[in-house]
């Protein structure tokens, strides 16, 4: 039976001493600002981000890795011996990341096996799958039970998330099912999620942020009964102070195995802005 090596794109936003603890293979997108292309994650931290975005008039723009890209972390992958490789990607519906990782699994699939999973998800709502799959991993789980794992919690994680405004989502093209709030009240506040396809769709909208985040903590409760177990996360654009906050509220309400408060990358924050506020919980 062969070692699983996990792999997965930088729009999955895990803070890098997980990443080195799991040895986790994260292949990065691009963004490009001020005539510039960054690595996400490599030669671009979040805080040199979202100190350039504030400076800047013109809205970034990212690019997804080349097949190329990841037929080169595969191949890395595969040197390392009897390895299965499972590769969890960002969401198919926001990005092409995906379907590049796809095009590489066609072109080595002569030379090993790479299986690949569209996370139907963005941030550290990817990272938290990914996280617990290299663990199980490194447990020395097999590859079906990995995937197996990883579609559990594919289908299982709660994600909701408020964004300071829509328009970075509405400039990127990223709004999906979320476009009808474009241009809606003076401080209405949508809470957003991430549907079943992997879109970002409202699930509710109310007036003010203080509202906003008290009925993200009500509709948390109804997708997931409070006291029970759960892994949980809350990810944040330069809101630092305020996603601990959110993150003692979350011990409040329930049984957390593992909280982790992370960043919001470069490439996610292209597209949702600063100010961003998420919270992911999956049911253990």
């Amino acid at each position: 039976m062969g070692r699983v090596k996990v792999i997965t794109d930088s729009t999955a936003d895990i803070p890098a001493e997980l990443v080195q603890e799991l040895d986790i293979k994260v292949v990065p997108l691009k963004v490009h600002m001020g005539g510039t292309s960054y690595l996400d994650g490599v030669t671009i931290q979040p805080g040199e981000f979202y100190r350039k975005l504030s400076e800047s008039s013109d809205l970034p723009t990212t690019s997804q890795p080349s097949p190329i890209d990841f037929v080169e972390v595969y191949r890395e992958a595969a040197k390392e011996g009897d390895t299965d490789i499972l590769s969890i990607h960002l969401s198919a519906a926001l990005s092409g990341t995906y379907q590049s990782a796809l095009l590489a699994k066609s072109m080595v699939e002569s030379e090993f096996k790479v299986t690949v999973l569209d996370s139907k998800k963005a941030s550290y709502a990817i990272g938290m799958i990914v996280v617990a799959v290299a663990r199980a991993a490194k447990a020395g789980k097999s590859i079906d039970e990995c995937v197996a794992l990883a579609n559990r919690m594919i289908e299982q994680e709660q994600v909701l998330f408020l964004v300071d405004t829509l328009d970075y989502l509405h400039k990127g093209g990223r709004i999906g099912k979320a476009s009808a709030l474009v241009g809606s009240l003076l401080n209405i506040k949508p809470i957003l999620t991430l549907n079943e396809q992997g879109e970002v769709a409202p699930i509710d909208k109310v007036r003010g942020a203080s509202k906003a985040e008290a009925r993200v903590f009500e509709l948390l409760r109804e997708k997931v009964a409070a006291g029970g177990p759960v892994t949980a996360a809350v990810v944040h654009a330069e809101r630092r102070e305020k996603a601990e906050e959110w993150g003692a509220k979350l011990r409040e309400q329930y049984e957390v195995k593992e909280l982790t408060i992370t960043d919001v990358g470069p490439v996610i924050g292209t597209h949702t802005g600063p100010g961003t506020l998420g919270v992911i919980l999956c049911p253990e």
